[in-house]
C-alpha cells in the first residue's frame, strides 16, 4: 500500500522561484531623445537589461534579430544582459550609451539627453541582476528577449497602470521620484517575466518544465529548502512516494543531470552566494550545507567550483555552470 509522505514541499516551486527575485540594480536611466537617435547598450552578464517606452516610437535589435517595433506603453527585457540596440529607426546611428553625456540624479539614477533635434521619444531603461541561485536559475532559461505589448489581460491592464504611473513620475521628478522609478522598474521586469511564464509555451521546458512537473518540481523543492539534509536518491525517492529507480530516470530526464549532481550543484551555488555576501568560512558553510567535514565540503567545493573556497573568496566569484536542458 502506497503512504503519503509526512511532510510535502510546497506545490508552487516556481513561485518559490519568483519569491526569490530580489534584484540589484546596477543602472537605472530616463533617456530624453530626438530623431534621428540610437544607443548601444553594452553587454552587462548576470544582467537583464529591460526599455520601457513612456513616449515616442522604439525599435529594439538584437544580434541574432531584425528591428522589432516598441510602442509607448511596451517593455522589453534582454534577460542574459547581451549588447543591444535601441534605436529612433532602424539604421540610425547608435553611439555607446556610456559615451553619452549624462546628468547623475542619483548614485543608480541617471538623465540622458541624446539626438538630432526631431520627433522626441522617451525611455526609462536599466540594468539589474538576480542574486539568488534560484532566481538565476530562472533567469538562465528564459529567451534571448521577452516583449510585453500593450493591452489585452487583466495583467496587462495591471502593468499599464504601473507604467503610466513611472511615466508621470519621470516627466514631473519630484523628491524620491527617482526610488519610486526604479522600484517599480524592478516590479515590471518580474511582472514581464511572471507573463512569459504564463504564455509561452518554451515555459514548460527544461529546467522550468521541471518545475512545473508535479513530482519532481517537489523533489528541487525539497532540495532548495533543506538543503542540509542528508539526502539520497532513495531518501529524496520516499519522499515522493516513488521507487528510487523510477524516481531517479524521471528526475534526470526532465532536469537534464542526475538528482545527486543536482543537488551538489545547487549547495555550491549557495556557497558562492554566501561567500560573495557573506565572507562565510569554509567551516561554516560545510555545517550549514550538510557536510560532514570541512574537508568534504572543500574537495565538492573544487571539483564543481575548479578553485578551493579559499581562492574563490578572495578572487572574482564563478559561476557554477548549468546543465544542457534536455533537447537542446
Amino acid at each position: 500500500m502506497t503512504t503519503t509522505p509526512d511532510h510535502w514541499a510546497p506545490t508552487d516551486p516556481l513561485g518559490e522561484a519568483l519569491h526569490q527575485m530580489r534584484m540589484n540594480g546596477a543602472f537605472y536611466c530616463r533617456s530624453e531623445l530626438s530623431a534621428p537617435w540610437g544607443m548601444t547598450m553594452p553587454a552587462m552578464p548576470g544582467h537583464i537589461w529591460f526599455h520601457i517606452v513612456t513616449s515616442g516610437p522604439a525599435w529594439l535589435q538584437t544580434e541574432d534579430a531584425p528591428p522589432r517595433a516598441l510602442l509607448p506603453g511596451e517593455l522589453a527585457l534582454v534577460p542574459h544582459g547581451r549588447g543591444h540596440l535601441i534605436l529612433g529607426a532602424p539604421g540610425a546611428p547608435a553611439p555607446s550609451v556610456m559615451d553619452l553625456e549624462r546628468v547623475t540624479a542619483t548614485e543608480r539614477y541617471e538623465l540622458i539627453r541624446h539626438g538630432g533635434g526631431g520627433d522626441p521619444t522617451t525611455l526609462i531603461c536599466g540594468a539589474v541582476r538576480f542574486d539568488h541561485p534560484a532566481a538565476r536559475k530562472l533567469v538562465e532559461a528564459l529567451p534571448d528577449t521577452i516583449h510585453v505589448e500593450v493591452g489585452g489581460s487583466p495583467q496587462q491592464e495591471w502593468m499599464q497602470s504601473t507604467l503610466r504611473l513611472m511615466s508621470a513620475e519621470a516627466q514631473h521628478l519630484r523628491p524620491g521620484g527617482e526610488e519610486v522609478i526604479t522600484r517599480l522598474g524592478d516590479i515590471l521586469v518580474i511582472q514581464a517575466i511572471r507573463a512569459w511564464l504564463e504564455t509561452d509555451p518554451a515555459a514548460r521546458t527544461g529546467w522550468l518544465g521541471a518545475l512545473h512537473d508535479e513530482q519532481i518540481g517537489r523533489a528541487i523543492s525539497l532540495i532548495h529548502q533543506q538543503p542540509d539534509r542528508d539526502w539520497s536518491v532513495a531518501s529524496l525517492a520516499a519522499e515522493l512516494a516513488m521507487s528510487r529507480s523510477a524516481f531517479a530516470d524521471r528526475f534526470t530526464k526532465v532536469v537534464g543531470e542526475p538528482v545527486m549532481q543536482y543537488l551538489t550543484t545547487w549547495r555550491m551555488n549557495l556557497a558562492l552566494d554566501a561567500l560573495r555576501s557573506e565572507q562565510a568560512t569554509a567551516a561554516q558553510l560545510a555545517r550549514r550545507l550538510g557536510y560532514r567535514s570541512e574537508a568534504a565540503f572543500a574537495r565538492a567545493f573544487k571539483r564543481v567550483v575548479g578553485l578551493p573556497p579559499g581562492a574563490a573568496k578572495r578572487g572574482s566569484l564563478p559561476v557554477v555552470p548549468s546543465p544542457t536542458p534536455p533537447g537542446a
